[in-house]
């Protein structure tokens, strides 16, 4: 037999060692979070967890040992017939279940016996995750952040993705997170990942950066949402060199017309996200821009939302949480347009020493 088994630590350098990354748990534990490009063959569903562990508790341990077995035997055929037929014999997976038990290790057993050069994720999912935010911390200090910083309405985040399109490199936290963070950000239809599912993501983007190069990223406060950004990165970029992107109010406001067009085809939905900021505003200045808002006069209250909610508490927090803010380089593209970020991003590529 050639099974190994590769303690989580290990596992976290050599993932693009693998050809495919088997996690063996059910689908509801492999959409709440998995590791980076991993697929899922679940040796027990989640019906068939549940009924499994049903058994266990009702009848005994003997009894759902046995049904489980059962199952997973069968499940595990249909992987091999769906999924492993046609791989040549220097295929290499790497299995893992929630704690390297008794889900990947039979999987990992029956592959082993047919001659593939299979390994067992000692500790599974659970000691990979411990392992991973451990390595978020020993990778952060390592990298160059640059922050780039701006009003709501700026352009922060088309800069970023100006600037990554021309190979810069870039850790967007808001497409991480599908949020756009602040008190309107949810975007419609779009559900933001777990902490846990977001975590494994920031890492994922964190470990294949050169330190050698800087590495863009947006001003952020702690939470994108209802996802916390991980601790050492945070503190990163609140000691890092910051960028300070400006536009003057015509074109914010163009540019968050575009940007948040769905609040435009749908007032309602946009009156619904308005009510939240009652507590802040009071409920009179909200019913007034409700009716404005229904009444098609959609740019004077984001006129009114950026200098009366979003910029002087932007301003605050960032006087107050980043040290480098007050020597921050000005950048100012021409107006909001892909084309004048694109322009910038150019720019700023050619002045990296």
């Amino acid at each position: 037999m050639s099974m190994a088994v590769l303690d989580a630590a290990q596992a976290l350098a050599r993932l693009n060692e693998f050809d495919t990354i088997i996690d063996a748990r059910s689908e509801s534990e492999f959409a709440l979070d998995h590791l980076p490009g991993a697929v899922n063959w679940p040796t027990l569903n989640d019906q068939e967890r549940q009924a499994i562990g049903t058994m266990y508790v009702q009848v005994n341990a003997f009894e759902a040992k046995k049904r489980g077995a059962a199952i997973a035997a069968r499940n595990i055929a249909a992987h091999i017939e769906r999924e492993v037929i046609d791989k040549a014999k220097d295929w290499r997976p790497l299995a893992y279940c929630w704690r390297g038990g008794k889900r990947s290790g039979s999987l990992a057993l029956v592959l082993d016996q047919i001659g593939f050069r299979v390994t067992l994720l000692e500790g599974g999912y659970k000691a990979f995750r411990a392992a991973m935010l451990i390595d978020i911390a020993r990778v952060v200090p390592g990298l160059q952040f640059r922050v780039v910083c701006g009003t709501t309405g700026s352009g922060k985040t088309r800069l970023l993705q100006a600037l990554q399109a021309q190979g810069a490199q870039v850790i967007d936290l808001e497409a991480l997170a599908n949020h756009r963070s602040s008190v309107l950000g949810a975007i419609p239809g779009l559900a933001q990942p777990s902490q846990k599912r977001f975590d494994m993501l920031v890492w994922d983007a964190l470990r294949r950066f050169d330190p050698t190069r800087p590495v863009f990223v947006e001003s952020e406060s702690k939470k994108v949402g209802n996802v916390a950004v991980p601790m050492p990165l945070i503190e990163a970029m609140r000691a890092s060199p910051c960028l300070n992107l400006t536009l003057p109010d015509s074109e914010r406001v163009a540019l968050l017309v575009e940007d948040y067009n769905f609040f435009v085809q749908n007032a309602e939905l946009f009156c619904g996200r308005l009510d939240v900021l009652i507590e802040f505003r009071g409920r009179a200045v909200i019913e007034a821009w409700k009716e404005s808002v229904r009444a098609g006069v959609i740019e004077p209250v984001v006129q009114a939302l950026l200098t009366e909610h979003y910029d002087p508490g932007y301003l605050q927090s960032m006087q107050r949480n980043f040290a480098q803010f007050p020597l921050a380089q000005a950048l100012s593209p021409s107006d909001h347009s892909a084309e004048a970020m694109a322009a910038l991003a150019e720019q700023m590529i050619k002045d990296i020493p």
